[in-house]
């Protein structure tokens, strides 16, 4: 370990990097802790109350590190750039000049990069006013809502959120690792001390449970780790001009290609209807609140029901083949096998070779979206037929993943600077 840590040292760029992040992610951890100017804090911490902590609210309040207990300037957190993001992604399959710009390496990236820039405005300054709006509904003013008092508030999160992205953009490139991703990170763990004190000043009944739990999760911190770095070999062999020989190499089909996305499209659709029907919750009319009562008993993110754990599990499963089929051209890859006189050795090059990845593709999303499911509801099923709730958990399913996912991946760069390093002192 201090061998290690001491390669870290001595590598001048890799510690600049480290250094950098840390910093970085030290502005985000103060920034979160700014509340927009002119809110009552007090009004809020009853407003949380109320909800029995936060309801929906305590939803996004996981992921942002505490941002939306402070009504900090970045309660909104990423949501608005992941969700660009989406936007973007979607759009590079359906209009031909996006998708024409995808293929042109890190110029074309750099301009849908832009473009995903500019989405993000709207889309926070919008989000924006529906946040202060569901925050308002507590019956604790916490702002002016009407017109157009409400614009200065807007402005101030809309802010946030760009300020937010800015810096993950920043850390990704100055810093180590992908900004956007340790951000998450860091709201996410941010909040286990908090959890922890409860635990620990829980009563008998839940201490027992917390230990249960202890052992679940360690059991699926194990089964993620594997889960992530597992993947299957496709045995690939190019043919060497004049040598009697081929040079053999593979393509690794990964049983988790689409990563932590399809857990986070879940989450911002299963969270959709809970939004909804706290809107709906003040209306006169008996049809829209029997609508926002069923909401509330059946799909409640506070309250898992096994309709609401069932929906979860195959939207993960669903989006897990989505992000795929988007991602993923096995006619793309067979073509570049082709050019470069590579097969597949006992299947045709072209579309047979096509037709083989893209039925190992479909056999390895079937088994990894199924055990991102898996891990996501395991948690929202222990908090139903236990004495704990979500407000009691360390950590949700879908945040071990990301936590996970997050760390490996830092690591792998870390190595990979560190590699690097060595080779240049030998060199």
């Amino acid at each position: 370990m201090f061998t290690y840590l001491r390669q870290l040292w001595h590598s001048e760029e890799l510690r600049k990097r480290i250094i950098m992040t840390i910093g970085l992610l030290l502005i985000y951890r103060i920034v979160a802790h700014i509340a927009v100017p002119g809110t009552d804090p007090f009004a809020l911490s009853s407003f949380l109350d109320q909800r029995s902590g936060g309801g929906i609210v305590g939803v996004f309040a996981a992921l942002t590190g505490g941002a939306i207990d402070n009504f900090s300037i970045v309660l909104l957190g990423l949501s608005p750039y992941i969700n660009a993001s989406i936007i973007m992604q979607l759009c590079t399959v359906i209009f031909p000049k996006l998708e024409a710009l995808s293929k042109e390496g890190q110029q074309g990236q750099q301009v849908i990069n832009k473009y995903t820039r500019w989405l993000t405005v709207p889309l926070a300054f919008i989000q924006s006013y529906g946040f202060l709006i569901l925050l308002g509904q507590g019956g604790v003013q916490l702002v002016d809502l009407t017109f157009p008092g409400v614009l200065l508030p807007m402005l101030y999160v809309t802010t946030g959120a760009l300020f937010l992205m800015w810096l993950g953009e920043l850390i990704t490139e100055k810093g180590i690792g992908n900004g956007i991703s340790l951000i998450i990170f860091i709201g996410i763990v941010s909040g286990m001390p908090t959890t922890l004190s409860t635990m620990f000043l829980a009563g008998q009944g839940k201490q027992a449970a917390f230990f249960l739990f202890a052992i679940v999760s360690l059991a699926m911190l194990v089964a993620v780790v594997l889960f992530t770095d597992a993947h299957r070999l496709i045995p690939i062999t190019y043919a060497n001009q004049g040598a009697g020989r081929g040079v053999q190499g593979n393509i690794p089909i990964r049983l988790n290609q689409a990563g932590m996305i399809p857990i986070i499209f879940a989450i911002s659709l299963i969270t959709l209807p809970a939004i909804i029907a706290q809107f709906l919750s003040t209306a006169t009319r008996p049809v829209l609140q029997a609508v926002a009562n069923f909401i509330n008993i059946n799909i409640n993110p506070n309250n898992p029901s096994i309709l609401y754990i069932a929906i979860y599990f195959l939207l993960v499963v669903g989006f897990t083949y989505f992000f795929v089929s988007v991602t993923f051209k096995p006619d793309e890859v067979a073509e570049n096998i082709q050019k470069r006189g590579g097969f597949v050795p006992g299947v045709r090059p072209g579309k047979q070779t096509a037709e083989l990845l893209a039925k190992v593709s479909s056999r390895m999303n079937l088994w990894g979206g199924s055990f991102l499911g898996l891990v996501a509801i395991v948690p929202l099923v222990f908090t139903k037929y236990s004495t704990l709730s979500s407000q009691d958990l360390i950590i949700s399913g879908s945040g071990l993943i990301i936590v996970v996912g997050v760390v490996m991946e830092l690591i792998r760069q870390i190595n990979a600077q560190l590699l690097a390093h060595d080779y240049e002192k030998l060199v």
